[in-house]
């Protein structure tokens, strides 16, 4: 019997794949007179200024309960995807933002929708980051819609706001080409853990929606769908408001599985694959069933008999009072450019392993034990560590249920990392290396084509929590969304069918 064709998601990952033998032959000179602008302007709309609003402390408007409102608001957004520094550039300026974004393209955009609230009035809003400002661009009651949109989700009842993240392809076509897909949606990721922290400052609790309808959101928010599609909507409840006590509802819903696809030809296949992921006009709310998810055992997936387990828990990052130093962190946050070579110690790994993935552990400190991800238990986390006083040089399979490393690799990666990583030296002089997989052919097996947004948006989730942890400590930590595919897996004992999503590099900053 013959084996089936790959799904269009297998497909789109081996085509997108860099290889030393063909890298050169794919690579494209980029043309600096046609990058993109990363913002979205509206000729016609009306402007709610939230400047004023993010520059007072809070409990600066203790007696004046609208002003804390829009403080809230302002803060969420600015601590999620406002404007944080700018710096030249070859091209334009680049303005930096507070979540971080391959090669600064910021590809994604931030979208309100209001139900109709005393003070914002019902529609659809943008988030314009150059000037901190809402930009009210269609002024009627929308809110119906966004459900059936969203089959119905049962968050969207009696909440009155909610966030739609998009994508812009171009933005980081223009530089990545098809394999732009992977970065825009490790970008969107990224925005997912901003918002998700965001919230537990400001008392909001983001619910995500990966199930919807593509094409009714697009429309819904006047978007070309072919410049421009919708990745994530978050139901945004007001923790201070008694009556959005919400139902949970399923995060994740199938797509179908596309495996009858024609030649795609190069430049093409970004697109093409985008419009097979959509959740289809006509699907039911008899999809949006009770979450059901298989949870990881403390086995894990990777037990290995040989392997050494090294317990990995550890004394909770303090982020200070009512959160103070986590909102710091996340204005500050920078990729690091150069690291010093210098050694971390297993503390520190163990403290950026529990931040990340031990969310419990934060409950006193007032964030969410179960921030929502898409489907964490397709996500698998290894680490190559060179230089950790108090663990050896080697490849780790980190078990988070467990809490444990397990070795499957006995050597000091360093040279390797640095080629594998396309020769970029924070490979060559990180401390530790961390990959995060996925067994791509079994996550399509649940979750259809779609599968491929889930994976990179956890993953980058994921990578964001990283990012702010390791701020905190004082470390260098950058993302690197560009390597040899299956090299990767041969050179660290990572199994094959593992596929690898994103690399997180980890060290002290030079």
């Amino acid at each position: 019997m013959p084996e089936l064709r790959q799904s269009i998601a297998q497909h789109y990952h081996d085509r997108t794949k860099y290889d030393p033998q063909t890298l050169a032959s794919k690579s494209h000179s980029i043309d600096w007179a046609k990058q993109p602008v990363p913002f979205k302007e509206y000729k016609i709309g009306s402007s709610f200024d939230l400047k004023s609003y993010i520059q007072e402390k809070p409990g600066e408007f203790a007696d004046n309960p609208d002003a804390q409102w829009w403080q809230r608001l302002s803060r969420l957004l600015f601590c999620s995807y406002g404007l944080t520094a700018k710096m030249p550039s070859m091209g334009s300026t680049i303005y930096l933002r507070s979540a971080p974004s391959a090669g600064g393209l910021y590809p994604a955009e931030v979208y309100v929708v209001s139900r109709g609230t005393p003070l914002l009035p019902p529609g659809l809003y943008n988030y314009q980051c150059r000037d901190h400002s809402l930009m009210h661009y269609w002024e009627s009651d929308v809110w119906q819609a966004l459900q059936s949109a969203c089959l119905w989700h049962p968050t969207l009842e009696n909440t009155q706001l909610a966030i739609i993240i998009t994508g812009v392809f171009y933005r980081s076509q223009w530089r990545y080409e098809d394999r732009a897909y992977r970065r825009i949606f490790l970008d969107s990721g990224h925005l997912l853990g901003n918002i998700e922290l965001a919230g537990a400052i400001t008392d909001y609790r983001p619910h995500l929606i990966g199930g919807f309808v593509d094409d009714a959101v697009n429309e819904l928010l006047y978007l070309d769908s072919q410049l421009e599609g919708a990745v994530a909507v978050l139901s945004l409840a007001d923790l201070l408001d008694v009556k959005q006590n919400l139902p949970l509802g399923r995060t994740a819903l199938p797509s179908p599985t596309e495996i009858d696809y024609p030649q795609i030809p190069d430049g093409e296949l970004l697109r093409y694959f985008h419009t097979s992921t959509q959740i289809l006009p006509g699907t039911t709310g008899k999809l949006n069933l009770p979450e059901v998810k298989q949870e990881k055992s403390l086995e894990d997936k990777y037990n290995f008999p040989f392997c050494q387990k090294i317990p990995t828990a550890t004394t909770p990052i303090d982020w200070g009072n009512k959160l103070n130093e986590l909102e710091v962190n996340i204005f500050k946050r920078r990729s690091t450019r150069a690291y010093s070579g210098s050694n971390l110690t297993f503390d520190e790994l163990k403290a950026l392993l529990n931040f990340t993935y031990q969310p419990k552990s934060y409950i006193d400190q007032g964030l969410d034990p179960e921030p929502d991800y898409f489907d964490l238990n397709l996500i698998e986390t290894f680490i190559a560590v060179s230089g950790v006083k108090g663990l050896d040089a080697g490849c780790y399979y980190y078990a988070p249920k467990a809490q444990e490393l397990r070795q499957i690799r006995f050597k000091n990666f360093q040279g390797e990392l640095h080629y594998l990583c396309l020769g970029q030296e924070l490979g060559r002089d990180a401390a530790a290396v961390l990959f995060h997989t996925a067994d791509l052919k079994n996550a399509v097996a649940q979750y259809g084509d779609r599968v491929y947004r889930y994976l990179h948006m956890d993953a980058g989730h994921l990578g964001q929590r990283l990012n702010l942890a390791a701020i905190r400590l004082n470390l260098g930590v950058s993302g690197i969304g560009g390597f040899f595919d299956d090299h990767v897996n041969e050179v660290l004992g990572i199994p094959a069918e593992e596929a690898v999503v994103y690399i997180t590099t980890l060290g002290r900053p030079r």
